[in-house]
């Protein structure tokens, strides 16, 4: 019933940017919180970064720290990540995911849906 979709993975080269997004679609609450998080072959997934709804709070990981931005449309239902001096250990699927049980970020646990991912390539 409710679907969360990702796009603006691609290849790029370390020091690039790149935008991602995700929508959220079908039947969803008023308020809840998004976030991203990373998954690379061989390797546990990570926490990337989270968002409340009202945007008054935003929770990153340590390796992403000072690179990478959250945030959100709530009108249109987008969650987006904004990725600055790309590194090549930042190569991973990205996955936007979704906590309707809560408009305020409660840890990863929380997390209750999830979308199909998207693939960010960087290289040296």
């Amino acid at each position: 019933q409710v679907q969360l979709v990702e796009s603006g993975g691609g290849l790029v080269q370390a020091g690039d940017s790149l935008r991602l997004s995700c929508v959220a679609s079908g039947r969803t609450l008023s308020r809840y919180v998004m976030g991203w998080f990373r998954q690379a072959p061989g390797k546990e997934r990570e926490f990337v970064a989270a968002i409340n709804w009202s945007e008054s709070s935003t929770y990153y990981g340590e390796s992403v720290k000072g690179r990478f931005t959250i945030s959100r449309d709530n009108a249109k239902n987008t969650v987006y990540l904004q990725m600055n001096s790309l590194k090549p250990e930042d190569t991973a699927n990205y996955y936007c995911a979704a906590d309707f049980g809560s408009q305020y970020y409660r840890g990863p646990g929380g997390m209750n849906y999830w979308g199909k991912g998207t693939l960010v390539t960087v290289s040296s």
